[in-house]
């Protein structure tokens, strides 16, 4: 019973919520680096809500319901975008690069980089 519940709920939307230490830099980063704009910040929670287009993302300070050392996520965040080639060109100076755009056979062409906390940020746009 409990599962055909679960299969009823409608997820709406996925906002990652990613912790750093360097709370204002990180801002910084998306902010002026990504062209995020915050729509909601408390200082006090050490918190801020950011969004670009159809984005958002939550950066968050430690706090003291989880224990943290570090960013320890080993995945990455991917965007898509309608102009990787466009990104790319205004990106790679300003940021560390993983990777540098390139089509791959699954019909995605995409990049890779880091942002100021260590997080893999990929970008890609369907190719063909």
């Amino acid at each position: 019973m409990l599962y055909k519940k679960f299969i009823r709920m409608k997820l709406q939307f996925l906002r990652p919520m990613l912790r750093t230490q360097k709370f204002n830099d990180t801002l910084e980063f998306y902010t002026s680096i990504l062209g995020f704009e915050v729509t909601g910040r408390s200082d006090e929670w050490g918190w801020a809500n950011l969004r670009k287009d159809e984005v958002e993302i939550m950066i968050a300070a430690p706090n003291d319901h989880e224990p943290f050392e570090k960013p320890v996520f080993t995945g990455s965040f991917y965007f898509n975008t309608n102009n990787v080639d466009a990104l790319w060109q205004d990106l790679k100076d300003k940021v560390k690069v993983s990777y540098e755009p390139e089509s791959f056979e699954w019909g995605m062409k995409e990049f890779a980089v880091y942002d100021n906390n260590g997080y893999l940020l990929q970008f890609g746009q369907p190719v063909g």
